[in-house]
């Protein structure tokens, strides 16, 4: 069954993460074991620190939610090798009535040719006019006839060519085989037959008969195969042992790849409009074939939404994905669904807070691991229960969590937060948690930086700002702020590319040179975003 992703926003924090795995864990526990957690770009040093602190590996990274060929029930018929035979291959296709054609490969699985009725028929109708056998592998030729070797002569030749005759009677010398690149057919007709070894032609098929012990001893270079079936069938079928690689189409071939997204494949498919199209994996190997009936009912990617409800914020594609769920403590944004969800969205301080209730909701306990991981989260969104969007619940539900894992909040939060940030490139350190916002026409970015020290944060100023003004030119935003939180001085130094005004206005501050001091102020979410959304109205 197709995976139901778990996931957090961009550019994630340690809440997001953590509220990921947490609530697959609940799901996997409960039995619905196709949920699985992802996350939409690099973890964190933080969050990392709190994945080592407790045992975890990162959740497994998506970059897109587009529907893609590998979402689709496209067909997977066998797949041939360019050596098989004709007659083989045709089987296959039988076998496939809703198939038009199969793909032939290379002896490494790469993508040789495509197979169809089609090209089967025009060979056989290109025998009419020529019955000349090109060469041939001996052991095709043995397959189809069911045939055997029975000399010396043969076991020494690998391949089969020639003009394909059914010996006639003697008194016929005009219609008699007269050159040895010929592939003789006889029944029981010694003379014929002596004449054939006689003149060493390529090959000699003997049909529903022995051969006689006198002829077995007369020297010949000609290869002597024994059928079962009649000169008639035996001549049919021969050219059915020619290799597939001779008959397929390898020129002017469509190919689409698992990645590709739907929409680029429907435009290739009205443009070129072949009933049938190999399928390749990343290793450039078939694996199947796409028609134009798949197109009409793709599976859409499943996903939960935890800690975000914005377009924005998720992951691109989500548009063409089927919204399943959303756990969040962030204002109603601009997500829409085409059928009712789920949707739990509950005024604390962590996402991880609410997904702690869900737990018990269900009566189950979080293992004492994920646990640790849940209190973690609450502590660095929180700032320390700090943060005015923290309630008392997230400080019960912290503390909770740290009685099942048998830790301590206050040397947990100390660790979280006293990550060092100095070596971290003022890029890395501006979008390791950077938020797009659209507010009544304003198209705006909020970043913010967690810290203990933020005069050292500030001394990077004109780093910041640099980065900021490139990223509001490239983006066309408004505004770019940066906030600078500190956990002791319980405020934030606010960076600011953007209308000087709108910063005074919307936080009753003094800015100068793009910087400016808002003490008490800790939440992007409950504090920055709508004091700018009270002034944009």
């Amino acid at each position: 069954m197709d995976p139901i992703y778990v996931t957090g926003h961009r550019n994630p924090d340690t809440d997001s993460i953590v509220a990921a795995m947490a609530y697959t864990a609940l799901r996997n526990a409960l039995g619905d074991r196709e949920y699985e957690a992802a996350c939409l770009g690099r973890v964190s040093d933080e969050t990392q620190l709190v994945l080592n602190r407790f045992g975890f590996q990162p959740p497994k990274l998506i970059t897109n939610m587009y529907t893609q060929v590998r979402d689709l029930d496209f067909d997977t018929p066998p797949i041939l090798n360019q050596a098989v035979t004709v007659g083989r291959a045709w089987d296959v296709l039988q076998g496939q009535k809703n198939i038009s054609a199969v793909p032939v490969v290379n002896e490494d699985g790469t993508l040789y040719g495509m197979l169809s009725r089609e090209d089967v028929a025009n060979y056989h109708m290109g025998l009419i006019s020529s019955s000349y056998m090109e060469s041939v592998p001996l052991f095709n030729l043995l397959s189809v006839l069911e045939g055997k070797v029975l000399n010396e002569a043969g076991e020494s030749i690998d391949t089969i060519a020639g003009e394909v005759t059914i010996a006639l009677p003697q008194n016929r010398e005009n219609l008699m085989f007269h050159s040895t690149d010929s592939v003789v057919l006889c029944g029981h007709q010694p003379e014929m037959i002596r004449r054939a070894l006689e003149m060493d032609v390529n090959c000699l098929i003997l049909c529903q008969t022995e051969l006689a012990a006198e002829l077995r001893s007369l020297p010949t270079k000609t290869c002597i195969i024994s059928t079962p079936y009649d000169a008639y069938r035996a001549a049919r079928l021969i050219f059915q042992s020619a290799p597939i690689g001779r008959i397929c189409r390898t020129k002017d071939l469509v190919c689409f790849h698992l990645e590709d997204r739907l929409d680029e494949v429907r435009e290739q498919v009205l443009k070129f409009r072949d009933p049938c199209y190999p399928i390749l994996d990343e290793n450039e190997r078939a694996v199947g074939v796409l028609t134009r009936y798949h197109l009409l009912r793709p599976r859409r990617k499943r996903v939960v939404l935890v800690d975000h409800n914005e377009a924005s914020q998720s992951v691109p594609g989500l548009e063409e994905a089927e919204i399943l769920e959303i756990i969040d403590h962030h204002r109603l944004a601009d997500i829409q669904t085409s059928n009712p969800i789920y949707v739990r969205n509950e005024p604390v301080g962590s996402t991880n807070t609410i997904i702690a209730s869900m737990f018990q909701d269900r009566g189950l306990m979080p293992s004492e691991k994920m646990a640790g991981m849940m209190a973690a989260a609450i502590l660095s969104d929180t700032v320390m229960f700090k943060s005015p969007t923290c309630t008392d619940r997230d400080i019960r539900t912290a503390e909770r969590m740290a009685r099942i894992a048998n830790i301590s909040l206050d040397e947990l939060g100390r660790e979280i937060f006293s990550t060092t940030l100095e070596s971290k490139t003022a890029e890395d350190l501006l979008f390791s948690d950077y938020k797009e916002f659209h507010i009544a026409g304003h198209d705006l970015a909020v970043a913010q930086i967690t810290c203990v020290d933020s005069p050292k944060m500030l001394s990077r100023k004109e780093e910041f700002l640099k980065i900021m003004e490139q990223t509001a030119k490239k983006k066309k935003m408004s505004m770019v702020i940066l906030m600078l939180t500190d956990v002791l001085l319980e405020g934030t130094q606010l960076l600011y590319v953007g209308d000087e005004d709108v910063i005074r206005q919307a936080f009753s501050a003094a800015p100068k040179d793009n910087t400016a001091f808002l003490p008490k102020i800790m939440s992007r979410k409950k504090q920055v975003i709508p004091m700018l959304s009270a002034l944009w109205g």
